[in-house]
């Protein structure tokens, strides 16, 4: 009779009493080593997923404060809208506003005006675009812009701090407006139109808006409507 081979087992086996105790304590030590070593990896993979979706909650968060602050601050510095004026000619009196009779017709070269600034009278046949500028501009082609019913707000770059330069730049339409420095003004500001001219002190004064509202695109200019734009850029154009 052939003798049959032992069936392999998952234990070792041994004749001796102690060390099967020994053996059997062995592989339960083996088999708790393993679960513990099963449990500490998904306990690891548990772990891995809160801190993801820790991360994810956090970015969401920040993104959606970074979009409302954006929004926010879209709305607290985005520049004023221009303010909104009808076109003036109701003969309106103004307190210290005055008012001239100057010719217009075109000339080359330079002019000695009788106002300072000037506020009408010969002029370049090039008016100046109009728009907000940072250096003086030359009278001959801005006063050409005040015969098609612009104003003309000049201001003394010494006197005014920008804070008070922001003011009056509040003031200001959204087109027929000239602004800019201008050098040996006896007055911090001066809004100049055609034939009318007024000087205050501060960019606060309410009587700013009622010059707009009465000689801004003047019906009395000599070219009402005429183009503002379309002509010289002079220098130091920022809008």
């Amino acid at each position: 009779m052939t003798p049959t081979s032992p069936r392999s087992t998952d234990k070792r086996t041994s004749g001796n009493p102690a060390k099967q105790a020994e053996i059997n304590l062995t592989v339960k030590q083996q088999r708790e080593q393993k679960r513990q070593e099963k449990l500490a990896e998904y306990q690891r993979q548990l772990a891995r997923r809160r801190r993801g979706k820790v991360v994810g909650w956090t970015l969401g968060v920040v993104g959606v404060a970074a979009i409302v602050a954006a929004i926010i601050a879209s709305f607290v510095f985005a520049p004023p809208p221009p303010a909104s004026y009808t076109a003036g000619g109701e003969g309106i009196e103004i307190e210290g506003v005055e008012t001239f009779t100057n010719e217009t017709n075109h000339v080359e070269g330079t002019v000695d005006y009788e106002q300072t600034p000037p506020a009408g009278g010969p002029h370049n046949a090039v008016w100046l675009n109009c728009g907000i500028y940072t250096e003086p501009q030359p009278d001959e082609h801005a006063v050409h812009s005040l015969e098609h019913g612009a104003v003309w707000v000049t201001y003394d770059a010494d006197a005014l701090s920008d804070d008070e330069l922001n003011a009056l730049k509040r003031k200001l339409p959204s087109s027929y407006v000239i602004l800019s420095p201008y050098e040996g003004l006896d007055t911090p500001i001066a809004l100049s139109a055609w034939n009318a001219q007024l000087k205050v002190d501060s960019a606060d004064d309410e009587r700013i808006e009622q010059f707009f509202e009465e000689y801004w695109r003047n019906q009395n200019a000599p070219e009402p409507n005429a183009a503002c734009t379309g002509a010289l850029d002079g220098p130091g154009k920022v809008s």
